[in-house]
């Protein structure tokens, strides 16, 4: 493949005020010893703290085509991924944040590898090192967990920092148009020629993440429901259980009452089993009534994000 003519680079950005100015030095410091042509894509996504002054401020320092996209509100990290995407120009397209904790030296390594003919270059978290041990325990659990339940097989540890090319963006710009997205998943499912580069996530440098434990929860439902129905299909599974316990227990309950010494008491058996049906019969219902709020969101058609202004 031919050396890229353009690389977009899309930074999202949601109250960065303290590690801006210091990203905007590394990356231009990156795109002047690539020697390439590049455009920069900052995603404001709805930031409340002075973030958009700073950046508005640091573009009449930027060299490199700088444009500033700013959302109307906060959409979330995915809805300023995807618009970053839907603005590029590139024939090749980076997605990163701002806190540098996706090393900005790494883009020389990716593009490399798109040069090589690969499309899509996912970037894997070997570790990282402001995480407590139970964030990275819970993010090696989630990817075992997804790989188990989806017919597919996402590379564990892989980060919203990856590359792809101008035709992969166009896939995600005309098929793959989900409310509830995991891109970090969808650019490893869609086929194209692919390939993984491990790195180690830094300290933030300033600020703090803006993922509580919450919202890494609410990320994995949206990933879990967005490549399985596996969940859907407890029910039969729990029914199925259920079914060869209460034989058992049936019986189990003749048995005593023809050959016992004494008629078998019901009653703690029937409140046991009774409370354990409808705890079951709950959660499934939650389950499925996830998947339908799913459902509902899409058909609503409402869109992933709101542009405010464009600079």
């Amino acid at each position: 493949m031919s050396n890229p003519e353009k690389i977009s680079i899309v930074v999202s950005i949601f109250n960065e005020e303290e590690v801006l100015p210091e990203f905007v030095i590394e990356i231009e410091k990156t795109i002047s010893g690539l020697n390439i042509q590049a455009e920069l894509i900052f995603v404001n996504d709805g930031s409340t703290d002075r973030s958009l002054q700073i950046l508005e401020n640091l573009k009449k320092e930027i060299s490199t085509e700088t444009k500033i996209i700013s959302f109307s509100r906060n959409f979330g990290h995915e809805a300023a991924m995807i618009c970053g995407i839907d603005h590029a120009s590139g024939d090749a397209i980076i997605c990163m944040d701002s806190d540098l904790q996706h090393p900005p030296q790494l883009l020389g390594e990716m593009l490399e590898s798109y040069r090589h003919g690969n499309e899509i270059v996912t970037m894997i978290r070997e570790k990282r090192e402001d995480n407590s041990w139970l964030k990275n325990w819970f993010s090696r659990r989630f990817y075992g967990l997804i790989n188990r339940l989806s017919e597919y097989q996402l590379d564990e540890s892989a980060s919203d920092f990856f590359l792809i090319s101008k035709p992969v963006a166009d896939v995600l710009r005309n098929d793959f148009r989900e409310r509830n997205r995991f891109l970090r998943g969808f650019i490893q499912i869609i086929g194209f020629s692919k390939t993984s580069l491990q790195y180690v996530a830094p300290r933030r440098p300033a600020g703090h993440s803006k993922y509580s434990f919450f919202r890494l929860l609410k990320l994995s439902a949206n990933a879990i429901i967005s490549f399985s129905k596996m969940p859907l299909y407890l029910g039969i599974y729990i029914g199925v259980l259920f079914a060869f316990f209460s034989l058992v227990l049936g019986v189990y309950t003749i048995w005593q009452f023809l050959f016992g010494d004494t008629p078998p008491s019901g009653y703690t058996t029937i409140v046991l089993f009774i409370s354990l049906s409808f705890s079951v019969l709950f959660i499934l219902i939650g389950i499925i009534g996830t998947y339908v709020g799913y459902i509902f969101e899409e058909n609503k058609r409402r869109p992933i994000y709101i542009v405010k202004n464009i600079l």
